[in-house]
This record gives C-alpha cells, sequence and structure tokens, in this order.
C-alpha cells in the first residue's frame, strides 16, 4: 500500500511524498521547493527514490533540481512538456502506465490548466494525484486550454470510482466553496461540507484530500449536467461544455 504524507509548501500548495510499505521506494510529487521536503523526508528516514511531475509551472517544479542532485532520484514528468521541463529522465502521456516500488499508477492527460498536463490515478490504493486539473470543489484556471479541452479532461476523473481520494495540488477549498454556494445554493450535501470546510480552515486544517464521491456530488465543474445547476445558469439546453464554460467564466470573476 502507499503511504502519503501531505506537505504544505510556498503560500497554498501542497507536495507530498509517498512511500510504497511493500518495497520501500519514496516518491516525491510536485516539488515546488526543496528544503521542507529535504527535510520531511530525512525526519521520515525516507529515501527519495522518484520524483513525479504533472506540469510545468514553477510552483510544482522548482525543487526538483535540488531533490535530484541530493538524493539522484528518478524524474518522471508529462512528455509534452520536455521542451519546458529540464531533468526529465522517463516522459509519459495519457494511456501510459508508471511503474513506482510494487506499485502502478495510470497516466491521464488533462489539458486545461497547461496543454501538457498529467495526472497520476493509483488503482489499486484508491489514489489520484491530479496537480492543477482537479481541485476540491473547484478546478484549475484555463492559463493554456480550452474551456472544452478541460472539461473533457475533467470528464476520465467521472468514470474513476467514488472512494478514489484526491490529492489535489492547493489549498483552494474555502474560495471554491464560498464560490460554489453561488452556483448550488439549495445543495443540501454542498451545505454540509461548506460548514465542514469553514471548521477546519478556521482552525488551520487542511481539506485535502476529498474523496471523489464528495466531489461528484458537490463539485460544480463536475456537475453541468445538473438541472438545479443549468436551472440557475438559465442554460436548461446547452450542452455539458457551455454550462461548464460558464461556471469556469463565473469562477474567474469571482
Amino acid at each position: 500500500m502507499l503511504d502519503v504524507k501531505q506537505i504544505p509548501i510556498l503560500s497554498d500548495n501542497y507536495s507530498y511524498l509517498i512511500r510504497d510499505t511493500q518495497t520501500g521506494a519514496v516518491a516525491v510529487i510536485d516539488p515546488g521547493v526543496s528544503d521542507p521536503i529535504l527535510e520531511k523526508a530525512d525526519k521520515l528516514g525516507w529515501q527519495i527514490t522518484d520524483i513525479i511531475l504533472t506540469h510545468h509551472h514553477y510552483d510544482h517544479i522548482d525543487g526538483l533540481a535540488d531533490i535530484k542532485q541530493s538524493t539522484g532520484a528518478k524524474v518522471t514528468g508529462p512528455k509534452k512538456d520536455q521542451h519546458r521541463i529540464d531533468g526529465m529522465d522517463i516522459v509519459v502521456d495519457g494511456g501510459d502506465n508508471i511503474l513506482f516500488g510494487s506499485r502502478t499508477a495510470k497516466v491521464f492527460y488533462v489539458p486545461g490548466h497547461t496543454l501538457g498536463h498529467i495526472a497520476y490515478w493509483f488503482e489499486d490504493d484508491n489514489i489520484l494525484f491530479p496537480g492543477d486539473s482537479l481541485f476540491s470543489l473547484g478546478c484549475g484556471r484555463l492559463f493554456e486550454g480550452t474551456p472544452e479541452m478541460m472539461w473533457q479532461s475533467l470528464q476520465q476523473y467521472l468514470a474513476l470510482p467514488e472512494k478514489t481520494l484526491v490529492y489535489s495540488a492547493h489549498e483552494y477549498t474555502l474560495s471554491n466553496a464560498e464560490f460554489s454556494l453561488t452556483i448550488e445554493p439549495d445543495n443540501p450535501d454542498l451545505k454540509n461540507r461548506v460548514e465542514k470546510i469553514r471548521s477546519l480552515r478556521k482552525n488551520n486544517q487542511p481539506t485535502v484530500p476529498s474523496l471523489l464521491s464528495e466531489e461528484f456530488k458537490t463539485n460544480p465543474f463536475l456537475r453541468p449536467h445538473d438541472i438545479e445547476i443549468r436551472k440557475r445558469l438559465n442554460l436548461i439546453s446547452a450542452t455539458d461544455a457551455d454550462v461548464f464554460k460558464e461556471i469556469r467564466k463565473r469562477k474567474d470573476n469571482f
């Protein structure tokens, strides 16, 4: 099984250390910095063997060079970002699998936030590392891709098991929650979840990871098919992609 340690970095990022308990292999997911990650690994007595990347943004890769130099770790990352990320040893794309210790992760190509973005799903462990493609009650801002592209990306997550744990890369949940209430003010599941989120953040506790089952019921970016959302947006007969586009536009201006 995988042992996951969450490391808060920068202002609102999360990097993750994951350890395969069978082989002792240790990976860092999206090292936006190096020192806190190396210190955490040292404190745990974990020797980093792998670095796994989702996309090229600085807050996900700036610790890469230092950690690789310090540990000799093998770096796996997005094939379509080869021209933007130095130091990758293995490049992968959607449909590929990566082997980490005794575990296997399926790679999803999820463009929208960036054009090269990928995500990793450890099926046997019910764990998803979506980078900035999917957040708790949100999704990544579209810096490079189109709404249609992002909606197509997110649909891949709709096919995953509800018990999947989503280890997003940012603590954006409270802001996402307040926005989600403007889209679905009468959703009882959402209202209950928002209260829990407010309590967690008031006590400076993380809201990540989240269960995919919660996202299915409360994340508006995964729910453009919902009739109540469509009524509120006056988009009853629109395509799911057009409803998603409107939700994303409203969030950008929130």
